[in-house]
């Protein structure tokens, strides 16, 4: 079976075998097009290296990313905001976005266009990357204290439910019922994987998330990359700095970011984990810290499900950490708030404001 995207990418080779007029468009006064060629590897989209020569003469570079359809132009809007909002609060941490948009020589087909770099093969730096998105997440603020983003974003090709919410468990609930929606349309119905959700959304859920915004804990809501594997992040070899892209930004609880850390396949692992914890401290209850890991880590796995039809590999490992989560947690919140009265003498937490019936209410059954 496939553990890699091996499918025919939708857009046409010819989509980047031209300078399209609206592309120079977003250029500089003066600048001509020179050449296009193929470069990088993309699962969704056709990317290039166009080459221009500015009003002064000289060449300038850039990147080209182009994708088709309505969903191709919502994941180009969606990538261009995120780069902005990386930049704005990280500058030099990501390509600079210049400019997305339309063909003019076939409105079906849409594009984004950034800063070219050259990137090194190897991964980034443990300390480096590990530092830098630290400081993303710290200098990343939600424009109104709330969790989610202004546009859909993707994951690869799959829209990322954004609303904005109060509280994280209510986006993180939304943002996992989506993911498994797109899992079970490209794997068919589970009734094992059915039944644990139940537990999760119920039990597990709450247990590991809501205490982290209840008894007088906080956390804010920190820009995260939303994608951030070794193969979105690398090193510029112009000024041997680490740097990010193909991102799917939203606002989360920083830790989520790690989330795609843990699984060994994405090889950015304990060692950029422990490094990352230098610069932002673990959030408190600090001993749930690695069972919010795998929790966040099965977002990413349901993510790997749904790209990979007929590959059950990645729902068994679902169902796997689901089934332990779910037998760790058997008394969900309450249990671990009885725990804390009994073992301060008084509550441990207040009740989070009950936002939407889809983390507190009935409706938790239905994903």
């Amino acid at each position: 079976m496939a553990t890699e995207f091996d499918g025919e990418v939708d857009v046409p080779e010819t989509a980047i075998k031209i300078i399209d007029a609206n592309v120079l468009g977003k250029l500089p006064q003066g600048t001509t097009g020179k050449s296009i060629v193929a470069h990088g590897a993309s699962y969704w989209t056709r990317t290039a290296r166009l080459l221009t020569s500015q009003a002064d003469g000289s060449e300038k570079p850039y990147f080209l990313k182009v994708s088709i359809g309505q969903r191709g132009k919502e994941m180009m809007f969606g990538e261009y905001k995120s780069m902005v909002e990386i930049n704005n609060a990280v500058p030099a941490f990501a390509p600079i976005p210049i400019a997305w948009g339309t063909y003019a020589s076939n409105p079906d087909i849409h594009f984004f266009l950034c800063s070219f770099h050259e990137m090194s093969e190897e991964l980034p730096d443990v300390q480096g990357l590990s530092a830098r998105v630290a400081e993303l997440h710290s200098k990343g603020k939600s424009p109104t204290g709330k969790y989610g983003f202004p546009c859909t974003t993707f994951q690869g090709n799959l829209p990322q439910d954004n609303r904005w919410t109060i509280t994280w468990e209510e986006f993180y609930v939304n943002g996992m019922k989506r993911m498994l929606k797109l899992e079970e349309d490209c794997q068919g119905p589970s009734q094992e994987l059915t039944e644990l959700c139940v537990a999760m959304y119920e039990k597990v859920i709450p247990r590991l998330l809501r205490p982290l915004e209840t008894g007088g804990r906080q956390i804010e809501p920190c820009l995260v990359h939303g994608d951030l594997w070794y193969g979105n992040a690398s090193t510029d070899k112009a000024t041997n700095q680490p740097l990010v892209f193909d991102a799917c930004c939203f606002y989360a609880h920083n830790e989520y970011e790690l989330g795609s850390w843990r699984p060994t396949r994405y090889k950015l692992g304990r060692p950029y984990v422990n490094a990352y914890h230098e610069h932002f401290p673990i959030s408190a209850p600090v001993e749930d810290h690695d069972d919010r890991n795998a929790l966040y880590s099965t977002r990413f796995n349901l993510h790997a499900s749904a790209v990979y039809p007929g590959n059950i590999r990645f729902r068994n490992m679902i169902i796997d950490e689901m089934r332990r989560l779910v037998n760790k947690y058997p008394g969900g919140f309450e249990g671990w708030e009885q725990s804390q009265q009994q073992a301060t003498g008084r509550s441990g937490s207040e009740h989070p404001p009950q936002v939407g019936s889809g983390v507190y209410g009935k409706n938790s059954r239905n994903f």
